[in-house]
């Protein structure tokens, strides 16, 4: 009866936020699917962060891998769709595997600094790539092929995003139900008790920071054709500092906190950039700090909480 009643809550949820697609217009449709992007950004690197435990800034590293790849392999070598879009998805989950292998050796400051090493890298190579990657200026002049013959332009994009934060957020879901996800967070909690108990953390780690690698290529793949225009201070350093802002705020470990933080980041700078500018960054250092100190669980555990107050 619960799964029943939890499934057509997300059937619900689903069709609201698609119907959003035909209600909005023009710059706020635009900002409803970055809007997505973010959020399916999130529910990412929760799980590797709030879940799994791992502190790393490589996840933005993949989007921009993903991104990248499918307008060079679709656009640039003219591959079909169909295969430049599997290619880009394997792409995106064999580096993040050979990431992983020497990374998830690292804990803490350690595991931070490697993966925001490999950020920069990427970041270098596609400032860098030349014609290939467009250099500073980025990649633009490009437009989603036609799929079975269908063009999927307008709201029915918007749709799309749509049904890859609900897919994101499906398969996490179902990751931090299963054994895998029990393991994760026993790992995260005492990797030393976890792997008394007979848990292999290595492949355990391994496997967490893969996965969420890959949906964040998935996310860069879909953000590709947003605006079909790809750069690279998209995928800098702001911004990966702003997508932890988001979990910690938000409540590292939940996932409807991941989606609440991200969408409260996201929408905010809107009302304050014009009141303090690019101070607003500022605001979301002190907002952390204020929730590390006295709302640890987040924006969530504040929901939670007045959903229980109202339940006695």
């Amino acid at each position: 009866m619960r799964g029943t009643r939890n499934a057509l809550a997300s059937l619900v949820a689903i069709f609201a936020a698609s119907a959003l697609a035909f209600w909005l217009g023009g710059y706020a449709t635009d900002v409803y699917r970055k809007m997505l992007i973010w959020v399916a950004l999130a529910l990412s690197y929760n799980f590797l962060f709030g879940i799994a435990g791992q502190v790393t800034f490589s996840h933005f590293a993949f989007a921009g891998i993903g991104a990248y790849a499918i307008v060079i392999l679709a656009h640039k070598l003219a591959l079909p769709f169909a295969v430049a879009f599997i290619l880009a998805i394997v792409l995106c989950a064999v580096l993040a595997f050979i990431v992983a292998l020497p990374s998830t050796r690292l804990e803490g400051f350690y595991l931070a600094l490697a993966t925001l090493a490999f950020s920069q890298l990427v970041l270098v190579v596609i400032s860098e790539g030349g014609d290939l990657t467009g250099g500073t200026g980025g990649i633009a002049n490009y437009r989603l092929p036609s799929v079975l013959g269908y063009a999927i332009r307008g709201p029915w994009y918007t749709i799309l995003l749509v049904l890859l934060v609900a897919f994101t957020l499906w398969t996490l879901r179902r990751l931090d139900d299963s054994v895998f996800g029990r393991a994760c967070r026993a790992i995260r909690d005492n990797s030393v008790a976890a792997a008394a108990m007979g848990v292999d953390v290595r492949r355990i780690k391994v496997l967490a920071f893969t996965l969420t690698s890959t949906l964040a290529g998935l996310a860069g793949i879909a953000y590709a054709y947003i605006d079909n225009v790809i750069n690279p201070p998209v995928f800098g350093l702001e911004n990966i500092f702003l997508l932890l802002f988001m979990i910690i705020i938000g409540g590292a470990g939940s996932h409807i906190g991941a989606i609440v933080g991200a969408v409260f980041l996201y929408l905010a700078p809107f009302v304050l950039e014009p009141i303090v500018g690019h101070g607003f960054l500022l605001v979301f250092g002190v907002l952390v700090v204020l929730t590390i100190l006295f709302q640890p669980s987040g924006l969530a555990g504040l929901l939670n909480r007045r959903s229980v107050r109202v339940a006695t």
